[in-house]
């Protein structure tokens, strides 16, 4: 699929996060926004896979293992914070994690800030 198929996905989920903020305003910790987000984006119709196991590998041997906050529809992973700034290493773990998901789209979502603060984040196959 290409950038413009995603965006009325990403739109849907960012409309679902802004209700969740509206909602819940800002204070609690991720977890609780996780949830809301859940809850969410089901009344939304979206498929949503929450803490979602992503083995990583290096150099073809499993190393370990990473759990995503939240992957929509198999297309887009969805980070939640609950901090008072994103910095920069957010949006390349983020990167990190569509590289090992083999994903190219990546939304990272700060719900302790008024308003919500939403990025987009794309990851180029290589």
């Amino acid at each position: 699929m290409n950038k413009l198929a995603h965006e009325e996905l990403t739109g849907r989920i960012i409309a679902c996060a802004i209700e969740v903020h509206k909602a819940l305003g800002p204070g609690f910790l991720e977890s609780i926004y996780e949830a809301g987000m859940v809850v969410e984006l089901n009344r939304a119709g979206l498929k949503v896979e929450q803490q979602k196991p992503l083995p990583i590998y290096y150099r073809e041997v499993l190393v370990g293992e990473h759990r995503l906050d939240l992957l929509v529809e198999n297309l887009i992973v969805v980070e939640l914070k609950a901090i008072s700034e994103l910095e920069d290493i957010h949006f390349a773990i983020v990167r990190s994690y569509l590289k090992a998901a083999g994903l190219e789209h990546g939304l990272l979502l700060n719900f302790a800030t008024m308003p919500l603060t939403v990025k987009r984040v794309i990851c180029q196959p290589r």
